[in-house]
């Protein structure tokens, strides 16, 4: 397996990714929070205390998240065309079958009493 951590080029193509999305918001509260238990861990005030560095942590938590969210859309793309064009090269796999009405489904309704 090989491990990639930048966007490959074919990745511009692609629409940006909201500014706020889960991924980044998420990432940004946990870094600050790990700010705190490190202002808590070394007996400090937890919000009063190392501002800057809350500061550094969620900004660097919220690029991170930014980050994940832009592989991750540029990860499942590259699936979805792969899919897309097994499906279109290999159509005798993908047979539609005619659908079915519910009157074929459905069982003759029969009252008990």
């Amino acid at each position: 397996m090989q491990l990639r951590f930048s966007v490959p080029n074919e990745a511009l193509s692609l629409p940006p990714p909201p500014l706020l999305t889960f991924p980044s918001m998420w990432m940004a509260g946990i870094f600050w929070i790990s700010a705190l238990v490190h202002n808590g861990v070394n007996r400090r005030p937890a919000l009063r205390s190392g501002v800057h560095r809350q500061l550094l942590m969620a900004t660097l938590g919220f690029c991170l998240g930014y980050y994940i969210k832009r592989y991750s859309n540029y990860y499942h793309a590259e699936r979805d065309r792969q899919l897309f064009s097994y499906i279109k090269h290999h159509p005798e796999d993908f047979v539609e079958k005619e659908p079915r009405k519910m009157r074929d489904v459905l069982e003759d309704f029969v009252p008990t009493h």
